[in-house]
């Protein structure tokens, strides 16, 4: 048996709620995904899965999560319809809401795909 990196797939993403939202992604540099989830959503475990895949293939990356549920100010905020959602943000500031199926080689490729357009408008 060799010596594996340690599987984080049991791991929660790091969440955000109401209060340390906007002052935490405001000063994280880089590349952030922010997914909004729900505790009893499926797809939302699921995504899970696919976003730790994801912070592996892209470690430099930063990942965040909502329970929507909980936070509903924000879930208000951002007009979160449905779950689960992703949000981007770059160095700080947001880019769009990310669209892609939730497999980490295509919200990658969506992800880079977003960062050559025009940020758009906070909801």
């Amino acid at each position: 048996m060799t010596d594996a990196p340690q599987d984080t797939i049991g791991l929660p993403l790091p969440r955000l709620d109401q209060f340390d939202f906007h002052p935490h992604i405001i000063t994280t540099a880089g590349t952030t995904l922010v997914t909004f989830t729900s505790p009893d959503c499926g797809g939302c475990r699921h995504l899970r899965k696919v976003l730790r895949e994801v912070l592996r293939m892209e470690p430099a990356w930063h990942l965040f999560e909502v329970d929507a549920q909980r936070d509903l100010a924000l879930t208000n905020e951002f007009e979160v319809f449905h779950l689960p959602t992703i949000f981007l943000f770059q160095d700080g500031i947001y880019h769009c809401e990310l669209q892609a199926e939730a497999r980490p080689s295509t919200i990658i490729r969506a992800t880079y795909a977003a960062l050559q357009q025009p940020a758009r408008e906070a909801p």
